[in-house]
């Protein structure tokens, strides 16, 4: 009976052992997984901001946003939209696709995937969520000029798809123009090929702005001038609710001026395409008598 028992204590101590050493190289295995995950994870990370990785998709696009009126309403894809969040909208990529956005007047840059289809204006690139907006420091002004690269294209699937051909057909009604989507292997493919032309007319159109609009002045723009002050207030109010701040009414004797005051020179430019963009051609650019 004892030889019984102490065999069965043998046998017993014996399964323990190999359960724990089973164990020790489970476990062993399971946290190189982790580490191995993590640390492809860090890697991953520090080339989607870098942009080693990066495809150029566009050197030089207009970008907008869209907060408050589609926060929580559905995205194209199914999503609900939330303004706090860092995606975009854009007429042909494939959904989930990440880009590198970087505004080209301040240098900064965030990263955003794709969720939505837009916006539906012919010359318009990028709608981004508020969040990507702030990130870009681009919200006063509420479109920005930008370069585009993709880090990480989205499926080819057929929402996304059947979602891009509606916006070629919403682009057409409005503009009265052929779209043609892209295939989804230019997506893949599609590369700046004249890139130092790009630079050299960057670099032309810059010097000129630096010549207008001298780095570290101020400019007000003036967008109309009434002999009625009921509207010229009718008129800042119209600005305010297209985006527009800073808007003031200056009256000298019967006319009262209303005014977009203090805007630094580096986003002159983009305040005027975005006037003229919303319908205002005869305006005018002074210098800002104040900081």
């Amino acid at each position: 009976m004892f030889e019984k028992l102490n065999k069965f204590c043998f046998i017993t101590d014996n399964s323990f052992m190999q359960a724990a050493i089973f164990e020790k190289k489970f476990d062993v295995k399971s946290r190189w997984n982790f580490c191995r995950k993590f640390i492809f994870f860090i890697v991953m990370l520090f080339f989607m901001k870098s942009g080693l990785f990066a495809q150029i998709y566009k050197e030089k696009a207009v970008a907008s946003f869209y907060a408050d009126d589609f926060h929580g309403k559905k995205t194209s894809n199914g999503e609900i939209f939330n303004m706090n969040d860092f995606t975009c909208a854009n007429k042909f990529l494939p959904f989930d696709t990440y880009l590198k956005v970087t505004n080209l007047a301040n240098n900064l840059n965030v990263i955003v995937r794709v969720n939505d289809r837009g916006p539906f204006v012919e010359d318009r690139e990028l709608d981004l969520s508020k969040a990507a907006a702030v990130k870009l420091d681009m919200i006063k002004s509420g479109m920005a000029v930008v370069k585009i690269e993709i880090l990480k294209l989205g499926a080819d699937t057929a929402l996304s798809r059947q979602t891009a051909q509606s916006a070629c057909q919403i682009m057409e009604r409005k503009t009265g123009k052929k779209f043609q989507i892209p295939s989804f292997e230019q997506f893949k493919s599609e590369k700046t090929t004249n890139a130092k032309n790009m630079e050299k007319v960057e670099k032309s159109e810059s010097e000129k702005t630096q010549k207008k609009y001298p780095s570290g002045t101020f400019w007000d723009i003036q967008v109309g001038s009434f002999s009625n002050k009921e509207n010229a207030r009718t008129a800042a109010k119209k600005l305010k609710s297209k985006g527009f701040s800073n808007i003031v009414l200056r009256t000298k004797g019967e006319i009262t001026r209303v005014v977009i005051k203090n805007i630094p020179a580096n986003e002159i430019n983009i305040m005027e395409e975005k006037l003229q963009k919303d319908g205002y051609s005869d305006y005018l650019v002074k210098k800002s008598s104040q900081k």
